[in-house]
C-alpha cells in the first residue's frame, strides 16, 4: 500500500588528557543518554581530548550534525554509539543512487565495526523551513541512504531517519488530541510509512524553553524545568502532566497514531536549555539551564516514560556538548553547551571537571555540518543545530516567513500551551 492510501484510510594533535574526576551525580552509565556534538566554533578541543569527557559523565551515544572524520576516527574502540548527518544542502545529491552509495562509502563504511555508527539522520527540520524543492528531496535521499546501505550489507546495524521540530504540529493540546500540520499530512504519512518499513525512529526537536521565551508570563517556569508540584489533567484520556517536554512528546504520539501507525519509535534528537541570552530572551540563565538539564537526566535515569507510554525509556539526546561560539542568532544559540570550549562545566551538574589540558584547534569544524573530509560532496556546509523556530520559538518575524497554514499552526500550539500551563 502507497503512503497516500494509507493516508486516506485513516588540526593540531593534542593531548587527550583531562585534568578531572569523573564524580558524577546525575550523568551516570545507567541513564544512557545522548548528546548532540555541535562544532560550529573556533577553540573547541580535538576530538581526541573530547572522548575522556564524553566517557566520564554517562554519555553513550552521540550525534553529529555531519560525519567528521576526526570524530569518527578519536572514537573508534570507545563503544559510544554515533548518529551522523547528511546536511539539507545535500539531500538533492544523495537522492541519486551512485551518489548515496558514494556518501555512505566514504562516510560511514570505513569507520565501521570500530566506531559505533548505529543511525544517519538526514537534513535537519527540513519540512517547516518552507521550501518545497528541499521537501521534495527529504524522503527520496532518505530512501536513497536506505537503498546504499542494503547493498553494502549496513542496513542491519545503520538506520536513517531526520529531525523535526515541533511546528510539524498543528495541534497539541491536550496531548492526546495531538495532529500534525493538514498541509504536512501526506508527507509526515510517507516518512512514516518510511521509519515503519526499515525500523527507524521519527526523530524530534523539543525545546520547552522556546516555549517559556515566547510566554514568559503565562508558562509557568516551574512547569518547563520538571518543577511543577501540581499537574495538568488531559480531560480526554484523564493523563496527568506536571511538565511540558512530556506533553510535547505524547502529543507526537498523538499526532502519529491519528495517521494510522501505532508502532513507531519516537526519538528527542534535540533538547535543551541555554545558560545565557539577550536581554529579550526570557529565562536564558545557568540556573534554568542546570535545573532543566539536571532534572531532565534524572527523568532519564529513571528509566520510565510519558504518561501516555509509560513503559517505553526515553531516547532523549541533549543539546549541546559545547558552548559554540561561531552559531549565528541571539545569544541563547551560543550557550546551549554543558561545557565550556576548555572543558570545564558551564555550570554545576554534579561532576568534577577542571578542563582539558589543551583546546586548541585548528578553527570550527563544522557543528551543523561539516568537518574537513567528512563528504564526498565539495558544497559547503550549511549551519544547522538547534533551531530558533522549535516548539512554541516562532517570532512575528518568522512567522511572515511561513506559508499561511504555518503561521496558524504556530498560534494553535501557543494557544495550546497557554491552556495547559492555566490548569495548573
Amino acid at each position: 500500500m502507497n503512503c497516500f492510501s494509507h493516508l486516506l484510510r485513516h588540526t593540531s594533535t593534542l593531548s587527550p588528557l583531562l585534568l578531572f574526576s569523573a564524580a558524577s551525580l546525575f550523568f551516570t552509565a545507567a541513564s544512557a543518554f545522548g548528546i548532540n556534538y555541535g562544532q560550529i566554533a573556533n577553540n573547541l578541543p580535538h576530538p581526541e581530548a573530547v572522548v575522556p569527557l564524553v566517557k566520564s559523565i554517562g554519555v553513550t551515544r552521540v550525534k553529529l550534525y555531519d560525519a567528521d572524520p576526526r570524530v569518527l576516527k578519536a572514537f573508534a574502540n570507545s563503544g559510544v554509539e554515533f548518529i551522523v548527518g547528511v546536511g539539507n544542502e545535500y539531500l538533492s545529491k544523495v537522492r541519486d543512487p551512485k551518489q548515496a552509495q558514494a556518501w555512505v562509502k566514504t562516510n560511514v563504511q570505513p569507520y565501521l565495526p570500530a566506531t559505533k555508527i548505529t543511525c544517519i539522520t538526514l537534513g535537519n527540520e527540513v519540512l517547516t523551513l518552507n521550501d518545497s524543492a528541499l521537501s521534495a528531496d527529504l524522503l527520496p535521499a532518505m530512501e536513497g541512504i536506505h537503498s546504499a546501505l542494503v547493498s553494502l550489507n549496513l542496513d542491519k546495524q545503520v538506520t536513517v531517519t531526520t529531525s523535526h521540530n515541533l511546528a510539524i504540529l498543528e495541534v497539541s493540546y491536550p496531548p492526546s488530541a495531538g495532529a500534525f500540520r493538514s498541509d504536512l499530512k501526506q508527507k509526515l504519512a510517507c516518512i512514516l510509512d518510511f521509519h515503519c518499513k526499515v525500523g527507524s525512529p521519527f526523530s524530534i526537536n523539543a525545546y520547552p524553553y522556546f516555549a517559556y521565551k515566547s510566554n514568559p508570563k503565562q508558562v509557568p517556569l516551574d512547569f518547563v524545568l520538571f518543577e511543577s508540584r501540581s499537574a495538568s489533567v488531559d480531560q480526554v484520556s484523564a493523563l496527568h502532566y506536571d511538565n511540558m517536554f512530556h506533553a510535547q512528546i505524547d502529543a507526537t504520539y498523538s499526532a502519529i497514531e491519528r495517521l494510522g501507525y501505532k508502532n513507531v519509535c519516537l526519538q528527542v534528537s534535540e533538547t535543551g536549555w541555554p545558560s545565557q541570552g539577550d536581554a529579550d530572551e526570557a529565562g536564558a540563565t545557568p540556573e534554568n539551564a542546570r535545573k532543566y538539564n539536571g532534572n531532565l537526566i534524572k527523568l532519564i535515569s529513571q528509566k520510565k516514560g510519558t504518561p501516555m507510554r509509560p513503559n517505553l525509556d526515553l531516547d532523549v539526546h541533549v543539546f549541546a556538548l559545547f558552548n559554540e561560539n561561531q552559531k549565528p542568532g541571539p545569544t541563547s544559540e551560543r550557550n546551549f553547551g554543558l561545557f565550556k570550549p576548555d572543558g570545564t562545566p558551564v555550570y554545576n551538574l554534579g561532576f568534577n571537571a577542571k578542563g582539558l589540558l589543551s583546546t586548541n584547534t585548528t578553527g570550527s569544524a563544522g557543528g551543523g555540518g561539516s568537518g574537513s573530509g567528512a563528504t564526498s560532496f565539495s558544497s559547503p556546509p550549511a549551519v544547522t543545530g538547534t533551531s530558533s523556530d522549535a516548539y512554541l520559538s516562532i517570532t512575528a518575524d518568522d512567522a511572515e516567513r511561513l506559508p499561511l497554514q504555518g503561521a496558524l499552526s504556530i498560534l494553535s500550539v501557543m494557544v495550546s500551551a497557554i491552556i495547559l500551563v492555566s490548569q495548573l
